[in-house]
């Protein structure tokens, strides 16, 4: 089958690998043009791009030279809206991981972590002009574990999108088409003002907060501090890994003992 792969993120990296190895005519890839990274702002190519080129693929980072005719287009994580000229070239799909058409949109994996959600969905879709609202051809369940982060969710989704996207192009026509049922629900972008932990909320929204982000931010004895890695013990939150701003991460004790036995002020 000759494809055209459209991506961005890490994630989407073996999910393509696996459609590569599968045999199929990757006709060209494309994602999001390269952005400024680190202190010193170096352009640095997406890690689609990175993939592309050891592979020896035709790599785009505009979405207006498209100008192809493949069998179908896969979609997974791109970030870019598509127009009529794409969609109408040849069928579009896509991997969406939410129990569609819970958590449509940019965050979905995120958003299920800081609900506390203990189950969710990889589903593979069409692509329409409407936002993650296209038929569904495949669906599978998994489960989220109580410490589980947005990385370990994200690898899972690799794995699982993987498996489901090589069966699927096999075969497309041993897949009918489900529209989807039920109350649509959306996500949004998150920013760094999330991260801010507000220490009226449970201990539990508080680890969600944090596996979902990566990190909580707030101050303990006047210092800021990233908290890296929490966990529920009893009805307590209990710090596992934190990081003092301009330092290292630590783990909890080591952190206490730089205090020198001051009495501990957590957000303050």
């Amino acid at each position: 089958m000759k494809l055209v792969l459209m991506g961005t993120n890490a994630f989407v990296v073996p999910i393509f690998d696996a459609i590569k190895n599968a045999g199929h005519e990757i006709m060209a890839v494309f994602t999001r043009a390269p952005k400024p990274v680190g202190r010193k702002q170096v352009l640095t190519p997406s890690p689609v791009h990175n993939w592309a080129n050891e592979n020896g693929l035709t790599v785009h980072t505009n979405i207006k030279e498209y100008n192809y005719s493949p069998d179908m287009i896969v979609v997974i994580s791109y970030g870019v809206i598509l127009r009529d000229n794409v969609l109408e070239s040849a069928p579009c799909v896509n991997i969406h991981p939410s129990d569609l058409p819970a958590y449509r949109g940019p965050s979905p994996i995120r958003t299920a972590l800081y609900n506390g959600d203990t189950k969710s969905a990889v589903c593979l879709m069409a692509v329409t002009p409407e936002l993650d609202a296209g038929d569904i051809y495949m669906r599978r369940e998994f489960d989220i574990a109580p410490n589980d982060t947005n990385d370990d969710i994200e690898k899972l989704v690799s794995k699982v999108g993987a498996e489901m996207m090589v069966e699927y192009l096999s075969n497309p026509s041993m897949y009918p088409a489900t529209p989807q049922t039920g109350v649509s629900t959306y996500t949004r972008k998150w920013t760094g003002a999330d991260e801010i932990i507000d220490w009226e909320r449970t201990p539990q929204q508080i680890h969600n907060q944090i596996r979902a982000l990566g990190c909580g931010r707030t101050k303990i004895n006047g210092i800021d501090v990233k908290l890296l890695h929490t966990e529920i013990k009893g009805d307590n939150l209990s710090v596992q890994q934190l990081q003092p701003a301009g330092k290292r991460p630590m783990d909890w004790a080591s952190f206490v003992n730089g205090l020198r036995g001051a009495e501990i002020k957590i957000g303050e």
